[in-house]
């Protein structure tokens, strides 16, 4: 009996126990990992990591119920064969990351505006990676302060590979929390406030708007739909998506769009100096055209420089 009692006792044990393993609506085996891997990387040089296997399940999962296909060979299967399908831009959009704030990484905006304040010619900023648009408009408000004025002799051509996020982004329309930590005489000076309906949102002055242009681009493209030369180019937080030989191939590029002065903006994690001989480091995450490129640095095999 007292045996029984035990036995009954693991079992209620046992039933309570909470699940730890769902069961997924669409069968994800390893290779479909790998050919989304594949995919991506060759589409938009995106190298996901072998932890983003449930991120990619999540998004992707997304995409099969709203074209009906009830398997992911299927679904990658259908897009390999239709290289021109416009699910391919859905595809690219899914798996994009768009982190971004007014004025983040802060050091870089003082620093841009010392760069063009006082100039007199017309001057173009290219943000390469804009998302939902709050770089492009803070590199903006930055040009604005720098000048005194709403209408600073410069313009920012802001792309991104995402068209949702770009479709966001020339709305210029954002939650009020979005900013929160901006002072509130510059809030006030560059957005208009939501009344009634539109209460709790904040819309980018149209004189601000007018100084941003949004493109479609994927960098890695043989077309840039941008021509410079540009002073100043924002690529921060892109590269650490691409693996080397492809963050090298881009830089090549950059640089003969650049004035000779230009300034290269990176991310915080990003290091251009392990990639490129064309760079010099001017100050945190930010770099110049090196004059005198590959001087005294060794490059090893796979196009990395000794330092």
């Amino acid at each position: 009996m007292q045996k029984q009692n035990e036995m009954d006792r693991e079992r209620m044990t046992l039933v309570r126990q909470p699940k730890t393993d769902t069961v997924k609506e669409f069968d994800f085996t390893p290779r479909d990992f790998e050919r989304v891997r594949a995919l991506i990387h060759r589409r938009a040089g995106i190298a996901l990591a072998d932890s983003k296997q449930e991120m990619v399940y999540s998004r992707l999962a997304r995409r099969l119920r709203a074209t009906g296909i009830r398997s992911f060979q299927s679904y990658l299967d259908q897009l390999e064969s239709r290289p021109e399908d416009g699910e391919w831009e859905a595809f690219t959009n899914a798996l994009t990351t768009n982190l971004t704030s007014f004025f983040r990484e802060s050091h870089h905006f003082p620093i841009l505006a010392d760069h063009v304040r006082g100039r007199k010619e017309q001057m173009t900023i290219w943000c390469c990676a804009s998302s939902t648009g709050e770089e492009p408009y803070s590199i903006a408000m930055t040009l604005c302060e720098a000048f005194g004025t709403m209408t600073p002799p410069a313009h920012v051509i802001a792309t991104d590979i995402d068209t949702n996020v770009l479709n966001t982004a020339s709305n210029g329309i954002y939650g009020i929390d979005r900013l929160e930590k901006m002072p509130v005489e510059q809030a006030k000076r560059f957005f208009l406030k939501g009344k009634g309906a539109q209460e709790g949102l904040v819309r980018v002055r149209p004189e601000l708007r007018q100084l941003v242009t949004f493109k479609q681009l994927n960098l890695l493209s043989d077309d840039w739909p941008v021509s410079g030369p540009f002073d100043a180019i924002f690529c921060r937080n892109v590269m650490i998506y691409f693996d080397k030989p492809t963050q090298s191939r881009i830089l090549a590029r950059f640089a003969p769009l650049m004035k000779p002065d230009a300034l290269l903006f990176a991310g915080h994690s990003e290091n251009f100096l392990y990639v490129s001989d064309a760079f010099r480091l001017r100050g945190k995450t930010v770099y110049q055209l090196d004059p005198q490129p590959g001087k005294g640095r060794g490059l090893t095999r796979g196009g990395l420089k000794n330092l």
